[in-house]
C-alpha cells in the first residue's frame, strides 16, 4: 500500500472494504466509484502482477465466491443485472459460461475420466446441496448402462461414510461440488483418495477444495445467478459424459433399452397416446 499512488490507494481501499462488489465491477465502473480513471484501475491490476484487469477480477471472484452469504449474492447479482431484461441477461450469461467451459476444459482429463468410469469396479456418485440435482441426473442415466452405480445420498457426515466405507482401488468416485462448497463432499473425496480410489471431480476451479484430490479434474464455469450458482455448464459436461459412455457401451446399452422399452410398454409407464 505505501508504494501506491494516491489513485491506487483509493482503489485498494475500496476493494478492501467492498470486496464482494468490487469483484464484479468493470474497470470503468470501479474508476467512477472511487473517482479515478479507467486506465488507473487497469494500471493498478498490472501493478499487483496481473496481466490486466480481467485477470485480476477473475482472481478476486475465485477467492470470494465461497465467502459470500446468500444475501450478499443477491445484492451482487442485482447490481450486475440492473434494470435490464432478466431473461435475456441470464440466458446470455449462461451461454457465455458454456462457451468459456468449452474453451478451457481439459479434453484429455475428460477422456481419461470416461475410461476410468467404464472400467471401474464400482462407481460412486456424490453431490450435496445444490449439486445433488446434478448428481441425481448423472446417477439416473449411468444406471441405464451399469449395474455397479451407487448414488451417495446423505443428510449427515456419518451416513455418508457408511455408504462409501467400502470404496477402494479400482473404484471411481464422481464428485460434484460448486460454491458454496460443502464440507461433507470435501471429506468424501479425501477419504476416497486415502483408499486409492480414482476421483473424477466436476467443479468450478482449480482452487476448489476438491480439486486437490482429483485424479481427473473437470472444470465448468458457474458464476452466480442470484443466491445460487448457474449450473448449466456443469450439466452440459454431465450430458457429454453420458453420451461418451453410451457410445463406448453401445451394444450393452442398446440391449438394455430394448428390454426396458418392452417393460415400459407392458406396464404403461409413458403416455404414448398423444403425439
Amino acid at each position: 500500500m505505501p508504494s501506491f499512488s494516491k489513485g491506487q490507494k483509493l482503489i485498494a481501499d475500496y476493494i478492501l472494504k467492498h470486496y464482494e462488489k468490487a469483484a464484479y465491477l468493470t474497470a470503468s465502473k470501479m474508476g467512477a466509484l472511487v473517482g479515478v480513471s479507467e486506465s488507473t484501475v487497469v494500471r493498478f491490476a498490472i501493478e499487483l502482477g496481473f496481466s490486466g484487469y480481467p485477470e485480476f477480477q477473475h482472481s478476486l471472484q475465485e477467492i470470494i465466491r465461497n465467502r459470500l452469504t446468500s444475501f450478499q449474492r443477491i445484492e451482487v447479482t442485482n447490481n450486475l443485472i440492473g434494470d435490464g431484461n432478466v431473461l435475456d441477461k441470464v440466458l446470455l450469461s449462461d451461454a457465455e459460461k458454456i462457451r468459456r467451459t468449452m474453451e478451457e476444459i481439459d479434453h484429455s482429463s475428460f477422456e481419461e475420466a470416461i475410461d476410468r468410469i467404464i472400467s471401474a469396479n464400482r462407481i460412486y456418485i456424490i453431490g450435496v446441496r445444490s449439486s445433488s440435482s446434478l448428481a441425481g441426473f448423472l446417477n439416473f442415466n449411468l444406471r441405464m448402462v451399469f449395474d455397479n452405480v451407487k448414488f451417495v445420498q446423505t443428510t449427515s457426515g456419518s451416513e455418508m461414510f457408511e455408504q462409501i466405507m467400502r470404496i477402494g482401488e479400482g473404484d471411481v468416485m464422481i464428485a460434484i461440488s460448486f460454491p458454496r462448497y460443502s464440507k461433507r463432499i470435501i471429506n468424501a473425496v479425501e477419504y476416497a483418495r486415502s483408499k486409492n480410489a480414482d476421483v473424477v471431480a466436476l467443479t468450478d476451479s482449480k482452487m476448489s477444495p476438491i480439486a486437490a484430490y482429483a485424479s481427473q479434474l473437470l472444470i465448468a464455469q458457474s458464476d452466480m445467478a442470484s443466491f445460487v450458482d448457474s449450473l448449466v455448464a456443469p450439466l452440459s459436461i454431465i450430458n457429454a459424459m453420458i453420451v461418451a459412455v453410451s457410445r463406448k457401451k453401445q451394444d450393452v446399452l442398446t440391449e438394455r433399452l430394448r428390454v426396458l422399452e418392452e417393460v415400459w410398454e407392458k406396464y404403461d409407464v409413458y403416455d404414448t397416446k398423444r403425439s
